[in-house]
């Protein structure tokens, strides 16, 4: 039996495959569960081993419980005659494999997202010449991008597996994909590769509560087998074998905070978890927290982003710019600040995720419906120059930038079958998964006004492969996206920023601006987020940073761990 085992360990007794994440141990290929134990605790620094198809695996166990633990996930299998191919292909992307290097950056940009082990460069580029695995993409057809990525092993190329199988691993999506069908339609790829190549099935790995994604591949044809995995004790998988915090409720942006104080030995008190509130402790000190806003947010900085006339005199007055704005007094007035500019923002002077904010205003209908939904969140409403460019947010903590990112209106696109009104309450489903419940299209006046601008209603079909933005404001609440931009930052844009929070003299902030180009100097900031969202910019250390700004004396002992996955 071949020894694929690439590690500086030397000879191992079974089959173990290099995966760029980690290594894939085939455990029915050992000679007795204690091998196997002493092969996947030789996992290195940063990886994510798998010992599969276990035997016995509470034997495994037996040999290290301190440091090895059973993987919660259940297993699928399809047997290759049960499958029916899909009688219709989807719209918007193509399948295949990697091709470009660059793939690889955007394929760990997708891991990075779902908090997954990125890969090694050399081992996926050198997998296009290995029959052992199979890493394959899906592309837009609009842009060329990378949408998503699944690993297929090849297990007769392995080893002589009696079962003449195959297996899946590692699919991830980008959740912000404006086309549906793309994890269906990896696996559905990989299923009739491994066909044509003559194997009989295929089985894949899914967490217990992945409902959904269950219930996708028994419509595929899968079911489940009783076949176990077990993984070490390590950072990536320390969610797996410590469990969720125990007080469930908390959206991803309280999570996420919480997550990196625990990991730091930090006591999590749960005060109110569907408004966000928590406490930490650790020694004498306690700070009450509201997701990304603390304590240590004084109450002046807090009214000082609140209002955002306030927030725009501070900034000017600290040399800042800002794009043109007035206080509605009058019709009169308004219609005039709209004959000035030709396209205006109108906005509450108080509100946030979005609310009552009408982009790119043109003409006189849109102006009146914009101030009647501006002022229904509060009655001083701002009318504001439409500034045109890249809608950045960056996040600074304790006078350091840390996070940037670009966010972008939700855009649809088409599949010559499906009206508007069906893709953007499929998009929203998406968006809604992605990110926990927060993201979400509303089919409003302000979408049906987007769509109009563009000449559609909303129950109109548009051709395949067209893309539509439904929305103006790139606000994550109402279906935005957002894209990690922040080694392209331009330096004088995280000087502003820093500048910008010193004079409004706030410790956590996230800035709004309009930039012609974000690796460029020019900026207009919009507005002041005195709550930012910090699971929004991951892989970025938001949290970390966060944590260390609330309890500096736990940093040093933090770094040069690995970063969880």
């Amino acid at each position: 039996m071949a020894d694929h085992d690439s590690s500086a360990t030397g000879a191992s007794p079974g089959v173990i495959l290099e995966c760029g994440w980690g290594r894939l141990l085939f455990a029915h290929t050992f000679p007795d569960p204690g091998s196997v134990a002493e092969a996947i605790l030789r996992e290195e620094p940063d990886h994510r081993d798998i010992a599969f198809y276990l035997t016995d695996p509470h034997i495994v166990l037996n040999h290290a419980p301190q440091q090895l633990f059973l993987d919660p996930s259940h297993t699928y299998r399809i047997r290759f005659e049960r499958y029916a191919p899909r009688s219709a292909t989807a719209a918007g992307f193509s399948i295949g494999p990697v091709e470009r290097r660059e793939d690889i950056a955007e394929i760990n940009r997708i891991y990075g997202l779902h908090k997954m082990v990125t890969v090694d460069e050399k081992v996926v580029w050198a997998s296009r010449e290995d029959e052992r695995l199979d890493y394959v993409v899906a592309r837009s057809d609009e842009t060329g991008s990378v949408l998503g990525v699944a690993l297929g092993v090849d297990h007769m190329a392995n080893f002589q597996d009696l079962e003449n199988g195959s297996s899946l691993w590692s699919l991830a999506v980008d959740p912000q994909a404006p086309v549906p069908g793309i994890g269906q339609g990896l696996v559905r790829w990989l299923i009739e590769h491994y066909q044509r190549r003559g194997r009989s099935q295929l089985d894949l790995s899914v967490m217990h509560t992945n409902k959904s994604a269950i219930a996708l591949y028994e419509k595929l044809g899968f079911e489940r087998v009783a076949v176990f995995a077990v993984k070490t004790r390590n950072s990536y998988n320390e969610p797996l074998y410590v469990g969720e915090f125990p007080d469930s409720g908390y959206n991803p942006y309280a999570k996420i905070i919480i997550d990196e104080a625990l990991r730091r030995g930090i006591a999590v008190d749960p005060l109110d978890p569907p408004r966000g509130y928590f406490r930490l402790r650790l020694g004498g000190r306690r700070v009450t927290c509201r997701e990304s806003l603390s304590e240590l947010t004084s109450a002046v900085a807090l009214s000082r982003c609140d209002d955002k006339a306030i927030t725009r005199d501070l900034l000017i007055e600290a040399g800042l710019r800002v794009p043109d704005q007035v206080v509605v007094k009058s019709p009169a007035e308004a219609e005039s600040f709209l004959g000035k500019h030709h396209r205006i923002v109108v906005k509450p002077a108080r509100g946030e995720q979005g609310q009552g904010i009408s982009v790119d205003v043109r003409r006189q209908d849109e102006l009146e419906a914009a101030l009647a939904a501006a002022g229904r969140i509060c009655e001083t409403v701002l009318l504001e120059e439409f500034v045109q460019g890249e809608d950045l947010r960056i996040i600074v903590i304790n006078g350091e930038s840390v996070a940037a990112a670009v966010r972008r209106p939700p855009e649809i696109c088409g599949t010559g079958r499906h009206t508007i009104r069906q893709l953007i309450e499929s998009l929203s489903r998406r968006r809604e998964a992605a990110t926990g419940g927060e993201s979400h299209i509303p089919i409003d006046a302000e979408t049906e006004r987007c769509v109009r601008n563009e000449g559609f209603s909303l129950d109109d079909t548009i051709e395949e492969g067209r893309l539509l933005a439904v929305r103006k404001t790139a606000n994550l609440h109402t279906g935005g996206t957002i894209h990690d931009v922040t080694s392209r930052l331009h330096p004088k844009l995280a000087a502003a920023a820093v500048r910008a929070a010193q004079c409004l003299e706030i410790p956590v902030v996230g800035f709004d601006l309009i930039v012609p180009s974000i690796e460029g100097p020019d900026y207009a900031f919009i507005e002041a987020n005195e709550r930012p969202g910090l699971a929004n910019h991951e892989p970025a250390p938001t949290a970390q940073k966060f944590i260390d700004f609330l309890f500096p004396h736990t940093a040093e002992s933090t770094r040069g761990e690995p970063a969880r996955s």
